[in-house]
């Protein structure tokens, strides 16, 4: 008696019936966050908040250090455009924008680049102090990341790492090894 290669009625019958049972468990799992799970995803979004605040801030001292110093366009604008995507990494933006994060407590949020470039308030006026202020807010940027690791959710902990080492490394290079 030949065998007959395909597949029989009930087989694909009970296949399907055990198919559309798995698809209707797997939909009925998703449940709604649990009050752990909303806190958690809360505080993430508060520390990237207060990241990208952070990182704003220390973006515009760039900005009004290379305004009151634009010889130093050469040294400062590549650790600049770190910060920049230290800033976007976090979420914020780098203008002044709806959304952008407030580089102080001001309602209009942190200035423009191109705004910030042009007053060099609060900049040292010798080139080699200037270096070093901005090198002063890159470590005190860097020890900030590195407090709100504690706690901060494994992809957000790396990310806070990762910016607080780049951080650590624009120190060295802005006071040359000193």
């Amino acid at each position: 008696m030949p065998i007959d290669p395909r597949p029989r009625r009930r087989s694909l019958l009970a296949t399907g019936a055990a198919g559309a049972a798995a698809l209707l468990l797997t939909g009925c799992s998703q449940e709604r966050p649990t009050a752990a799970e909303r806190r958690l995803s809360s505080a993430d979004e508060r520390l990237r908040r207060a990241a990208a605040r952070g990182s704003a801030a220390l973006l515009a001292r760039y900005d009004r250090t290379l305004a009151a110093h634009p010889d130093l366009a050469g040294r400062l604008e590549p650790l600049r455009a770190d910060v920049a995507r230290h800033v976007r990494a976090f979420g914020g933006t780098e203008s002044g924008g709806p959304g952008s994060p407030r580089a102080s407590g001001s309602p209009g949020g942190s200035p423009s680049p191109k705004a910030a470039r042009g007053t060099g308030a609060g900049v040292p006026a010798d080139p080699g102090r200037a270096l070093g202020a901005l090198a002063n807010a890159e470590r005190a940027a860097a020890g900030a990341l590195t407090r709100a690791l504690d706690g901060a959710p494994p992809e957000l902990a790396r990310l806070l790492a990762s910016v607080a080492a780049a951080g650590a490394v624009h120190v060295y290079l802005l006071t040359d090894g000193e």
